[in-house]
């Protein structure tokens, strides 16, 4: 069980799971091998600069299935989902997750999203936007616009496809 700082407010966020010493830059989400539509999430984490890549910054995502349902499993009291995986980027802010692209749920609307936490050392986790797909038909015009004017639309994934996977990359800046 990874360390908690009596000063963090959100002791909840799955982020804090796993100890540091546990992460290296690069890891592989439960079922990887198992998925039709493997994708090698990848890139690079820059100081609120956005040049300087930020060495030692925890990233953790979890994901629904590929119906776009998140798979639930308990260990002990503890409730958590099983599509997770946790880095922690390298000298040059470089990280890579082996993980697949998720279903969106249709009965609720829902985009295929993978939803991201980040933290950097002595600071507070906290949640960025979800990563979504280019290829997603619910990922409609007026979604792409609203997202053009007031949210971040490189978080929109558009995974190629390179030695037989696909490969997307997603560069993050953090918050100053």
């Amino acid at each position: 069980m990874a360390q908690k700082s009596n000063t963090n407010s959100d002791f909840n966020l799955p982020i804090y799971d796993r100890a540091e010493d546990q992460l290296r830059n690069t890891d592989t989400i439960p079922d990887f091998r198992s998925k039709t539509n493997q994708l090698k999430l990848t890139g690079v984490i820059y100081q609120s600069d956005g040049v300087t890549p930020a060495k030692d910054v925890i990233l953790y995502i979890e994901q629904p299935n590929e119906n776009g349902d998140f798979e639930l499993r308990n260990t002990g009291d503890a409730r958590y989902v099983l599509h997770r995986s946790w880095v922690k980027t390298d000298a040059d802010g470089r990280y890579t997750f082996y993980t697949f692209i998720p279903g969106g749920d249709r009965r609720f609307n829902q985009l295929q999203q993978v939803h991201p936490i980040v933290k950097e050392a002595s600071k507070e986790a906290y949640i960025l936007e979800t990563f979504l797909f280019e290829e997603d038909p619910l990922l409609t015009k007026t979604c792409r616009k609203r997202m053009a004017k007031k949210g971040d639309p490189t978080r929109i994934l558009a995974p190629k496809e390179v030695d037989g996977m696909l490969v997307a990359e997603r560069n993050i800046v953090l918050k100053s």
